[in-house]
């Protein structure tokens, strides 16, 4: 049995099922029933012998002549299948289900027999799937559908499709292969989160934002109302003053924002096993934020403690999943080589750095906190259950500049970035509020003089 290559989800081939095989390689074929039938028959073959009952020598010869017959019937069987597989979807999070339909067709003249057919699923996926297909008319085809559910990250095989040929007594059963099979993306959970506030640097396809804005002037933009989740570097200095409410600039050119994504997977930061492992919360954390940050526009880079593993791309979310869903605690004891790509991302610009790490040490909060360069806004996610170690790091991070989130796992990530997305978006609106008070007093000012 030939198999063909797995593209676009499917499983493609030709089946040759005409074994020219001898009589002892047919009869290996025998199942239980048909070797206890065979058994039975030398046995009552012997009796008859030892006995002189022509009746019973009858009977044994017919017993043994069964399954011997069957066996090269069946291995004499000509006919070609073709297979056709696809999963939807390919790439799945934790928890969640996916259809697999395979079609066996068959491309020869002839009909097929009883098929006992099994596509091999790995046992993390569910249980075996089996199905019992009478007979296929030449050129029909019968499609089997059946479900799997992953409850384990990873990357996993479906198939190859196993065809066994069985006589209508179940004395033989000869299998054969496909060869092609299926890639199943088990990613891990994804938790959505509110839409932030945490930008990063902002470029755009052609000249820098302050010399198009220097060289339209800012009365010639035209202003409107400020609305949650826009831009403040985007304040409109002369209408807000004037109105007494916050005025943005309308932006016909789109732009860009950078940013890097930071995971520490060493081993020595993390505890415990299974799904509730803080690794693998983290590991969720991570794809979590990366999907957010991703769809708001971001273009990130994914950068671990042993370097950067991805860079920006268009199919990032693909890319990031891809690479998280086979992600594995690293040996690594320091951070030092991931955040120095970590500050290469950094020095590129005024961009977002968003950092997911385990139990920091001393030594490890203060290598963190010097990574933070310029006015790159640095959030930092710890996920871990030691109140107190965490709150010490915390501490050294807040006081060089980043924000601090703190979780026990992945499912406590939205409520904790909202909360850091409300006091950062408040934290700016004092900052404009101040400002704005400041323009209007000098405006003041200069209408007296």
């Amino acid at each position: 049995m030939d198999g063909g290559d797995a593209t676009d989800g499917r499983t493609a081939g030709g089946a040759s099922l005409n074994p020219s095989r001898a009589v002892r390689r047919s009869l290996g074929a025998l199942t239980t029933r048909g070797r206890s039938f065979m058994a039975a028959g030398v046995t009552a073959i012997a009796c008859a012998f030892v006995l002189g009952e022509r009746d019973l020598l009858r009977a044994g010869v017919l017993i043994l002549a069964l399954p011997v017959v069957s066996a090269l019937v069946v291995s004499r069987t000509r006919y070609r299948l073709s297979c056709t597989r696809r999963a939807n979807p390919s790439r799945l999070p934790v928890g969640h289900e996916a259809q697999v339909s395979v079609v066996l067709q068959n491309v020869s003249k002839l009909p097929t027999g009883i098929l006992l057919v099994e596509d091999q699923v790995p046992y993390t996926l569910g249980d075996r799937a089996r199905f019992v297909v009478d007979r296929i008319e030449p050129g029909g085809g019968r499609e089997m559908r059946y479900r799997i559910r992953a409850d384990v990250r990873g990357r996993y095989q479906v198939g190859p499709l196993t065809v066994r040929l069985a006589d209508p007594f179940g004395l033989v059963e000869l299998a054969r292969s496909f060869t092609g099979a299926n890639r199943l993306t088990v990613t891990p959970p994804i938790v959505p989160l509110p839409h932030g506030r945490l930008t990063g640097s902002w470029t755009g396809g052609g000249e820098s934002r302050a010399r198009t804005v220097a060289t339209a002037g800012e009365d010639d933009v035209a202003p409107r109302e400020y609305r949650h989740g826009d831009d403040l570097r985007r304040v409109h200095w002369r209408s807000t003053a004037r109105r007494g409410e916050l005025m943005v600039r309308r932006e016909e050119q789109q732009w860009q924002s950078r940013g890097a994504l930071f995971l520490d997977t060493r081993r020595v930061a993390h505890w415990g096993d299974g799904p509730g492992a803080s690794f693998e919360q983290a590991v969720s954390a991570a794809a979590s934020i990366g999907v957010q940050l991703g769809r708001e526009g971001l273009g990130l880079r994914y950068v671990t403690d042993q370097g950067e593993a991805l860079g920006a791309s268009s199919a990032f979310e693909g890319a990031l999943l891809d690479s998280l869903a086979v992600a594995r605690a690293s040996t690594g004891r320091s951070l030092r080589t991931g955040l120095s790509a970590l500050r290469t991302a950094a020095t590129d610009g005024d961009g977002l750095v968003v950092g997911v790490f385990g139990r920091l040490t001393a030594e490890d909060a203060q290598d963190v906190a010097r990574s933070r360069q310029g006015t790159a806004t640095c959030v930092a996610v710890l996920v871990g259950d030691e109140e107190h170690a965490a709150a010490r790091a915390a501490s050294v991070l807040r006081a060089a500049g980043w924000r601090v989130l703190t979780i026990d796992s992945a499912a406590a990530l939205a409520s904790a970035w909202a909360g850091a997305d409300q006091a950062a978006e408040n934290s700016e609106l004092r900052a404009v509020r101040d400002r704005t008070a400041r323009r209007e007093v000098v405006d003041g000012d200069g209408g007296l003089s």
